[in-house]
């Protein structure tokens, strides 16, 4: 299996909803989700914008099954992320 890129748009999204979604993935026992190699967030005009490199897709969509309760607890509206198989990583001098 191949690792993955995913990106979300999280449209209205506010910061404290995103700290918020991850004390609940914490409390939750998830705050080093299986399966996660990256995660990063950026707030964007509209909202947030998250990109995670995950080691494959089944990794992602089981974490799925944890992450979009919480986000509907949180009044979050899931969206449909954008999966890409990853083509090339770079992390600190290595070339994987």
């Amino acid at each position: 299996m191949e690792k993955i890129m995913v990106q979300f748009d999280f449209p209205k999204m506010t910061a404290k909803q995103y700290e918020q979604v991850w004390q609940d993935l914490r409390a939750a026992g998830h705050e080093n989700p299986k399966g996660l190699i990256h995660h990063v967030s950026a707030q964007i005009d509209n909202g947030m914008k998250v990109v995670d490199v995950w080691e494959n897709a089944d990794k992602f969509n089981e974490f799925g099954q944890t992450l979009m309760p919480i986000l509907n607890k949180n009044g979050i509206t899931p969206t449909q992320p954008t999966v890409l198989p990853l083509n090339y990583e770079y992390t600190a001098n290595q070339i994987h």
